[in-house]
């Protein structure tokens, strides 16, 4: 019993490798972003990791191996959609314009298995509740639609009340659960005499009482204490 309890505890460990190895070489997309194919073959790689984990009387190299068959053919496959628009289509599916000019196209809805109720569920969901406020309605190859609102109903930008601000630009963490990120504080050209005392005008009498602490390309500096009190569930009912 002992014996199949550590052999599965080995595949397991072994079968997470592998998925972490075979994810690297596929490569990090989001959810939003895999086609139909991706999901179902990350759905697949997972299901043979299961049963490579449990495979006690049988090979585990068997399920390894499919593993491997399917993470190339996923890796195959985005190599030849990056080099062929005629590929992509095919594998990746088109783009289909749900709702143009005013119009719905049926057969679009159809083609996309979508009824008028859905698509209007999802107008909703994006904060569409009138559709004749739209221009247009895409669907994407990874399932999502994206809209195009009317030039009337769009929101206001600075550029067209002919204002140009300044341009934000990322800001770095400088420290990170009460430890200093030194790079991050080299990449923003100070130094951490000058955090530490930002850190202290900010309260904080030590690097362990920062929780997270950030700096803009100007030096201004945002210090977030570590804060043990518990916040009132009330507020969220």
């Amino acid at each position: 019993m002992i014996k199949e309890i550590m052999s599965i505890i080995a595949l397991s460990l072994g079968s997470i490798l592998a998925i972490f190895i075979l994810t690297k070489l596929m490569g990090y997309r989001q959810m939003s972003q895999m086609s139909m194919f991706d999901y179902i073959i990350g759905i697949t790689i997972g299901s043979i990791a299961a049963e490579m984990a449990t495979s006690l009387e049988e090979n585990f190299m068997q399920p390894l191996t499919a593993m491997i068959v399917y993470a190339l053919a996923a890796v195959a496959l985005a190599w030849v959609t990056s080099k062929s628009v005629k590929a992509r289509r095919v594998i990746e599916g088109s783009p289909l314009i749900l709702l143009g000019k005013g119009e719905l196209y049926h057969d679009n809805l159809k083609k996309a298995k979508m009824d008028v109720t859905e698509f209007l569920a999802q107008c909703r969901v994006n904060g569409y509740f009138d559709i004749s406020k739209l221009e247009s309605a895409i669907l994407e190859g990874n399932g999502k639609i994206s809209f195009l609102p009317k030039s009337e109903e769009r929101p206001l930008t600075p550029a067209d009340i002919k204002m140009y601000p300044a341009q934000d630009f990322l800001v770095a963490n400088v420290i990170l659960d009460g430890k200093v990120m030194e790079d991050n504080l080299k990449h923003t050209g100070r130094d951490e005499k000058w955090l530490f005392r930002q850190m202290k005008a900010h309260g904080a009498k030590q690097v362990e009482d920062v929780l997270l602490a950030t700096c803009d390309m100007s030096g201004n500096v945002t210090v977030y204490l570590k804060d043990n009190k518990k916040q009132a569930k009330d507020v969220l009912i």
